[in-house]
Parts: C-alpha cells; structure tokens; sequence
C-alpha cells in the first residue's frame, strides 16, 4: 500500500519544477515594454543542489541530494535572520552500504530563511546563511518515520552574471532522536 507522503512529495517536486519552468518561460518570452525592473535584490530562484553528508562519528560519505525555489522579499531587507524564504525537499542516502541509493532514505520537506551578505574587495562572490526546519521521512523499515529537521548552513555564491550562480555550502542538521550530521553541497541556481 502506497503511504500518503510519497505523493506528496512528488506533487511538491512538481510543483517546484513547474513553477521554475513557468518563471523562465515568462522571462524569456515576456517583450521589453519600457517598464522598470523589480527592485534591485530581489529575485526568485531555483536551487539544485548535490553533495556529501559526512555522518557523525565516522566520517561516512552519503549523497545528498536537493532541489528548492526561493524568493526575496525587499520588506524583509532589514531582517537580521534573511530576507529570502526558501521551500525545498532533499533525498540523503541514509543506508549502510552504497554512496549514491539505498532502500534507506531520508526525504526532507523544509521551509527556511536565506541571508545573503557581501564579501569584501569582491562583487563576483557573497556569502550566505541560511535557517531551515521541516519533517524527515526514513524509508526502507516496516513503518515509515517521520522526525522534526532543523539545519543551519554558511556557503558562499559565485555570480556568474544575474541569472546564473554556483553555491558552495556546509550545513549542519539535527533530527530528532538522530545523531547529528554535517552536509557539504555544491549547487546550480538559476535567478530570475
């Protein structure tokens, strides 16, 4: 029998992916009509994320896995915390053997809040934190497991130009009733 969950996340992977593809298609077909550009700083965008979770103690490589859409919002500018509210689902391999996919996984729905803040002597990279808290399913057992996730992450953007970045990332995560661990992940954003 198929648990409720699992369509939800694939109609949440959809929806992140039909939006991302609604937003660029808007961009690229939309004429220049004269009108002023949002305000500077904000954006919406999408995140693909991979990387390697390094599972404390032992130092054991898993994938990582994330995809998210994010948007800033200028009213939030002066929020110490961030001023871009993100939404992501992330798949970590979480079984004993292989790097890449186990029957044993984790698979994360998230909220969280990005602060981005410039680098000195340097206008190609900025530098980012970013608060998440969502719930974690494991699979692979009898029962499904769903636990409470938070994580705090401190990377760095390299700008390629407006639309199109590359982040580089260390996270650390703590789910309930689980040892914590520590993510190194480099991704593609695309801006609009």
């Amino acid at each position: 029998m198929r648990h409720p969950n699992i369509s939800m996340r694939a109609i949440s992977i959809l929806l992140l992916i039909g939006g991302a593809t609604f937003a660029h298609a808007a961009d690229t077909a939309a004429p220049d009509t004269g009108t002023p550009a949002p305000e500077a700083g904000t954006s919406t965008d999408l995140f693909v994320m991979i990387g390697s979770d390094f599972d404390r103690p032992g130092l054991v490589p898993k994938s990582n896995y994330n995809i998210g859409i994010g948007h800033t919002f200028g009213f939030l500018k002066k929020d110490p915390f961030g001023d871009e509210l993100t939404f992501g689902y992330t798949y970590e391999n979480s079984g004993t053997h292989g790097f890449l996919h186990t029957a044993f996984g984790e698979h994360t729905e998230s909220a969280g809040v990005m602060k981005t803040f410039p680098l000195p002597a340097t206008k190609r990279v900025t530098g980012y934190t970013w608060l998440q808290t969502g719930i974690t399913t494991y699979t692979g057992n009898a029962r499904l497991e769903n636990r409470l996730n938070s994580s705090a992450s401190l990377g760095a953007i390299i700008h390629f130009n407006d639309h199109n970045s590359i982040w580089i990332q260390e996270s650390y995560s703590k789910v309930v009733t689980v040892p914590w661990y520590a993510t190194t992940s480099i991704g593609y954003t695309w801006s609009r």
